[in-house]
């Protein structure tokens, strides 16, 4: 983009300002919308597919929207976006406020965020829940306000924080979907309908990403694809009693076992096809390198791992730090999530069941195309069952049911940062943190990255996000740290001050 020189720093004056303007507004009004936010059950498609019916979507997707529509952002539009039969978008749009900013071919800032949410899961503590909102000691619990329901009141407040101070920025633009926790299905086709309306991207702030602990800013530098969905082992139309079938019924268990061997080495967890890896390029090596060095232990440590047969915690898979980053980055793993075909432990009699059914999530690399991997997954899965039995994977995801082909989401490995971007990003996470900016991969997805590389080839990514030490997006016990997210919006309204 046409920057700044970001060589010069933001006045002493003016970063706190846009400091201050960042806390007092979410601790006035971004707060108490997600307070409202965490108490609405807006489960992402996968998980509601009566979504259209419940609402919930619909009422997180309007609470947005007005709260967006209420700051006095000069110009600022805002519409609701509907294409028939998929889940709604916020676009914003606020025009640019340096000489020139609004020309045909003036670059904007794309700013990116979600509002559906994965499902509740167990294990809570008793007094919190994933729909019951507790703000305790800078830590708001519940579902979905730190994946990533702050991100569309983060954006906005990073956009007011420099015009309040009158300090020039770019032309900026939001796109807040509600169909990211099912893997964006329907996001490119909004894409495509609002394309003619973003404008020559020249910078994508991303808020839907981690960070590596809460003394800096992050950068995500690589996300891994993903592949999930349901194998099913079928060998019976109905249970019959084990004492009379087992030894020559095959069990759908075993089978299905014997056929996720095709897939992993279950004693190392390494995965055996060579087309679900990728070389590591050798400067996410070293960056990887550099921060293991900076976070040590707590790459492992910050999980909640079980008490251990020995009375210590369980063990990860490694122990270095190096290598922890780079399992959880940049290889691939499979992971179980769900599963069918059992009784409940306290009605399960002696029978021997009919089939038996896992829902898989299969993490790759950032460079394996997922939809290529996801219709070798179904080929490796499917061919030559055992006994003849009837073994099916269906690939999560609209565009695979209706096209009928597996589908899956493809990773993201950044471009390669304009100096502009590198010292802004350092700038920024200096003046607001007093640390220099940390360099990490994530091992989640987020599908329109990839997405928007390739349409927008020359933009810059500001991939980061509030997911840190034991946040646990998706799990019991979610959080979103709010000193956090203060300091990261007004280090986003710095970032956005140096593209200007």
């Amino acid at each position: 983009m046409n920057a700044r020189d970001p060589s010069l720093p933001m006045a002493p004056d003016e970063a706190s300002a846009i400091a201050a303007f960042c806390d007092l507004t979410w601790d006035e009004t971004i707060v108490p919308a997600l307070v409202d936010y965490i108490a609405i059950p807006a489960k992402s498609p996968l998980f509601d597919a009566d979504w259209q019916t419940h609402g919930h979507i619909e009422r997180v997707i309007r609470d947005a929207a007005q709260w967006v529509e209420r700051q006095p952002v000069a110009g600022l539009k805002l519409e609701i976006v509907r294409l028939p039969g998929r889940t709604p978008v916020i676009f914003f749009e606020a025009p640019a406020t340096r000489p020139g900013g609004n020309d045909r071919d003036a670059e904007t800032v794309l700013m990116y965020g979600h509002l559906d949410k994965q499902p509740e899961f167990t294990g809570w503590r008793h007094d919190l829940g994933p729909w019951t909102p507790k703000y305790e000691n800078g830590l708001l619990y519940g579902r979905g306000g730190a994946d990533d329901g702050y991100a569309v009141y983060a954006s906005l407040t990073a956009i007011r924080a420099l015009d309040a101070q009158g300090i020039p920025r770019p032309r900026c633009v939001g796109v807040i979907e509600s169909c990211e926790e099912s893997g964006s299905f329907d996001l490119p086709a909004y894409i495509d309908a609002l394309k003619p309306r973003l404008g020559h991207i020249g910078l994508v702030v991303c808020l839907d990403s981690g960070a590596g602990n809460y003394d800096q800013l992050w950068l995500t530098t690589s996300l891994r694809g993903m592949v999930s969905g349901v194998l099913r082992v079928e060998v019976l139309t109905e249970g019959v009693h084990s004492g009379d079938s087992s030894g020559l019924v095959p069990s759908s268990f075993r089978i299905l076992r014997q056929v996720l061997d095709r897939l992993e080495d279950s004693k190392t967890g390494e995965l055996l096809p060579a087309s679900f890896h990728c070389e590591i390029p050798a400067d996410r090596i070293e960056q990887a390198r550099a921060t293991a060095s900076a976070l040590g232990d707590e790459v492992w440590k910050r999980f909640p791992w079980a008490c251990g047969a020995d009375g210590g915690p369980t063990l990860p898979t490694t122990t270095d730090p190096l290598d922890a980053l780079i399992r959880r980055t940049w290889k691939p793993t499979l992971s179980v999530t769900g599963v069918d075909g059992f009784p409940e432990m306290h009605s399960a009699g002696n029978v021997l069941r009919p089939c038996t059914a896992f829902k898989l999530s299969l993490r790759l690399p950032p460079l394996v195309d997922g939809n290529v991997a996801a219709a070798k997954l179904k080929t490796l899965l499917e061919d030559n069952a055992p006994y003849n039995a009837k073994v099916t994977f269906s690939a999560d995801g609209r565009a695979g049911a209706t096209s009928g082909q597996p589908s899956g989401a493809t990773g993201w490995n950044a471009p390669t940062l304009a100096p502009w971007l590198d010292a802004a990003l350092n700038a920024a996470s200096q003046t607001h943190f007093g640390a220099p900016c940390g360099y990490i991969g994530q091992g989640g997805t987020i599908p329109l990255m990839s997405l928007l590389q390739r349409g927008f080839p020359s933009a810059q990514m500001m991939v980061c996000g509030v997911l840190g030490p034991k946040s646990n997006a998706h799990g019991p016990n979610e959080f979103l740290h709010v000193p956090y997210g203060k300091k990261l919006t007004a280090a986003v309204a710095h970032v956005i001050a140096a593209a200007a």
